[in-house]
């Protein structure tokens, strides 16, 4: 097949997260299986118009303010001047309602929506355009096959008015070897916690400073090691000066994949507590290196995160409840262990070649016309 995809980013953006990290194993793992890839997405600092990443031919324009309606552009060109079986669109917050410029086969991959959260983010202006953006998109989208990457996105989904049976889910994998290393270095000596991630306003890392810093009235030592970047640093920064715990919060901004996979093996508990998720990939990454997860209990956590398997959930506007939790794994050094091995086992099981071809069997349905289903 030949498949035009868009994204909002490709995996060379500075801004590229989990979404990014996704949809390009995705394509990258259909041009593996024999088909023709083309990737869409706007264009960043530096960034060449024109590039291959794996194999997948990236066209970069537009930029993040107006991406939405530069690729829906930039697809129409493309389609017109090239043949294509079928159109996979990642709807990541804004949508590019591709369905108003083609009428191929259209495959719809959702991580999340925004939903109500994004006024947790954003001026109220801004916000209520995002929202807005989305309420269409059950009614525009009417014809498309739609793959929701967790059951909570595909709930969400029929709360809009997909029609459940329109919706497969497929979920994300991990390339867990990147992840494993042998011989598994040693833990600090001391109660690290660490944060991986996005740093956006709506992810609620304002609580997971407030946390050391309530760890730290039984264990003086704790510190934690905010890995990642974004928009909500400066303030995050100012917030760990005010509660007085910046000598012990490392941020070490964006860093390369190896660094990432050492500050994680070297860590005791990830503590995420967002309140939405289409998944939580950082989980994964998290349990791929032994650690067990604090999360929210909130869409997508709920089914990246198995509560006293994998880690715990908890109230995530609670900071007492994430405390209790780091405090009770750090603790009790048999549940770790137990969390931890069984955490490392849950993402070992998550692979990417098997989110490539329910990807694919979903692609050929659409192109074909046929009923069968991937199963949830």
């Amino acid at each position: 097949m030949r498949v035009l995809v868009l994204n909002w980013r490709d995996r060379m953006s500075p801004w590229a997260g989990g979404a990014e990290v996704h949809i390009h194993a995705i394509a990258a793992g259909l041009v593996q299986r024999g088909h023709e890839v083309r990737l869409l997405a706007t264009r960043f600092p530096g960034a060449e118009r024109e590039t291959t990443l794996d194999g997948v031919a990236v066209r970069r324009c537009g930029s993040w303010w107006n991406g939405n309606f530069a690729l829906a552009h930039e697809a129409r060109r493309e389609l017109r001047r090239q043949r294509y079986d079928v159109v996979l669109e990642d709807v990541n917050k804004i949508p590019f309602f591709t369905p108003l410029v083609h009428d191929l086969p259209l495959v719809v991959y959702v991580p999340h929506l925004f939903g109500a959260t994004v006024f947790r983010e954003t001026n109220p202006l801004f916000a209520s355009y995002v929202w807005a953006m989305e309420r269409p998109l059950a009614w525009i989208y009417r014809r498309a096959a739609w793959i929701a990457i967790s059951a909570s996105t595909k709930q969400d989904l029929v709360g809009r008015g997909v029609p459940a049976e329109r919706i497969d889910v497929v979920r994300c994998g991990i390339d867990f070897a990147s992840y494993d290393l042998v011989p598994p270095p040693e833990r600090a000596s001391q109660l690290t916690l660490v944060h991986l991630g996005r740093l956006m306003r709506y992810k609620r890392v304002d609580v997971v400073l407030r946390t050391l810093a309530a760890v730290r009235g039984t264990h003086p030592d704790a510190r934690l090691l905010v890995v990642g970047d974004g928009p909500d640093r400066e303030r995050l920064e100012a917030l760990a000066q005010r509660i007085g715990v910046a000598d012990a919060v490392h941020f070490h901004g964006h860093v390369p994949h190896a660094e990432k996979v050492r500050l994680l093996w070297s860590s005791h508990v990830l503590l995420n507590a967002s309140p939405k998720e289409g998944w939580g990939l950082t989980s994964i990454e998290a349990n791929a290196c032994g650690v067990p997860v604090v999360a929210s209990r909130s869409p997508g956590l709920v089914d990246s995160v198995r509560d006293g398997e994998t880690g715990l959930l908890v109230d995530g506007e609670r900071v007492d409840a994430f405390a209790d939790a780091a405090r009770r794994l750090w603790s009790d050094r048999a549940l770790h262990q137990r969390l931890s091995s069984q955490g490392r086992e849950w993402a070992r099981s998550l692979r990417w070649e098997d989110a490539v071809v329910q990807t694919e069997r979903v692609l050929r349905r659409a192109v074909g016309g046929g009923d069968a289903r991937t199963p949830d």
